[in-house]
């Protein structure tokens, strides 16, 4: 594996779905005595579903990735060339980002009536962050893809293959 290869790796498990996850407020509390067990279970069933579509979605980004990865390798050192097929593909990727920002949203709209007064305030204001964070992903994986391979390519200058 090569070093850009590693780099883009480390980058896409650090972006995809970790971003919302490390900047987004703690768990809502455990849900309220009064609520009915078909409620609870109907928030789990829905938590469930959500987490499901975020694994699909990591899923996307990191066939997007690959996809970026073997783009960069084919471009063989040419920066324009590569910086235009990392367009095409981040164009084909951004509405799938950008559906998932919206199922975020939609998810937090259905979640935060149930919270204590405080969660729901920070929820609030958290959910453009993070529905930013994710939107940003395609772009944000494909400026470190070009980052790792300019590293690679410095590197090898300095150390040319024997």
């Amino acid at each position: 594996m090569s070093a850009r290869t590693a780099l883009a790796a480390a980058a896409l498990l650090a972006l995809a779905l970790p971003a919302a996850a490390q900047e987004a407020p703690t768990p809502p509390p455990a849900a309220p005595a009064e609520l009915s067990a078909e409620a609870e279970a109907a928030i789990a069933e829905a938590e469930a579903a959500f987490e499901a579509k975020g694994e699909a979605f990591g899923a996307v980004m990191e066939a997007m990735f690959e996809e970026m990865d073997t783009a960069v390798s084919n471009a063989d050192g040419d920066r324009a060339k590569a910086e235009a097929d990392l367009d095409a593909i981040v164009a084909r990727y951004q509405p799938q980002a950008d559906a998932f920002a919206e199922e975020l949203d939609a998810f937090l709209a259905a979640q935060i009536p149930s919270m204590p007064p405080e969660a729901q305030a920070q929820m609030t204001q958290m959910g453009p962050v993070i529905r930013g964070q994710i939107s940003a992903v395609p772009a944000t994986i494909k400026a470190r893809v070009l980052e790792a391979a300019a590293a690679e390519a410095a590197a090898e200058a300095v150390e040319p293959s024997q």
